[in-house]
This record gives C-alpha cells, sequence and structure tokens, in this order.
C-alpha cells in the first residue's frame, strides 16, 4: 500500500471506495442533493453517486450555500464517507463540519496521486492516508 501524508480538516475516519474527478464541484449549482451525484452534464462525474465513496476533488466553486448542500446531502443519507481535497476551500470546510463528513487535505503530493485508487483508508489520529 502506498501512503500520502494528509492534513485533518475535520477529523474522522473513513475508508472506502474511491470517487475521483480532477475537475473542481460547483455544490450549488452542479450537485443535486436528492439524488447524490454531479448535476453538471458536462462534469467528468456526472451521474455518479457520491453515498459510501470517498470524494476526491481538488476543490469546491461557487457559492458559500453549497455548504448546506453537502448538509443537505448527508441529511439525506447519500453523502460521501468522506471528502479529500488538494487545498481544502470555506465551501467544502463548512459543509462537512455541518455534516460531520470527515474532510481532509493533502499535505504532501497531489490528488492526482489517487486518480487509479480504488480503496482508500486514513485515520485521525494519524494523519495519513493509505491506498492501493
Amino acid at each position: 500500500m502506498s501512503r500520502i501524508k494528509l492534513r485533518s480538516i475535520v477529523e474522522g475516519n473513513a475508508s472506502g471506495d474511491v470517487l475521483f474527478t480532477s475537475e473542481p464541484i460547483a455544490f450549488l449549482q452542479g450537485v443535486d442533493p436528492e439524488k447524490g451525484s454531479v448535476s453538471d452534464q458536462k462534469h467528468e462525474i456526472f451521474a455518479k453517486p457520491f453515498a459510501g465513496k470517498i470524494l476526491v476533488f481538488p476543490n469546491a466553486v461557487g457559492s458559500s450555500v453549497g455548504a448546506y448542500v453537502i448538509y443537505r446531502l448527508k441529511k439525506n443519507g447519500i453523502a460521501p464517507k468522506a471528502i479529500i481535497n488538494q487545498s481544502a476551500d470555506i465551501i467544502t470546510a463548512s459543509g462537512c463540519a455541518l455534516a460531520g463528513i470527515p474532510l481532509f487535505d493533502m499535505a504532501d503530493g497531489k490528488i492526482s496521486e489517487l486518480k487509479h485508487a480504488s480503496k482508500v483508508m486514513f485515520k485521525k489520529k494519524e494523519s495519513v492516508l493509505l491506498f492501493d
């Protein structure tokens, strides 16, 4: 297994399958909180469900109200298990804090290292991501 150091933004433990995109996500305009997926047809993970996945993307874009979309995903039971960003932003951090979704960003390395990862695991005390 490979290892990458992470920075914990919203603490938590998680493991699971990766849903990776190299594109930013616009939660307010581009995510359907009832379906739990990207609704923008031009996005590379259009219609792929977040539920139970470790969602990996560079950062969020758009309105800060997007944080409430992340909260609604959790309330609807279709949120990702955790989120990993290249660099955490206020939209994602606020949404994850409200929803209790673990959020990490990359202290070392690039999220592109996770593009072909199938499963990841991390523990808050170690701040290390293990992946295959």
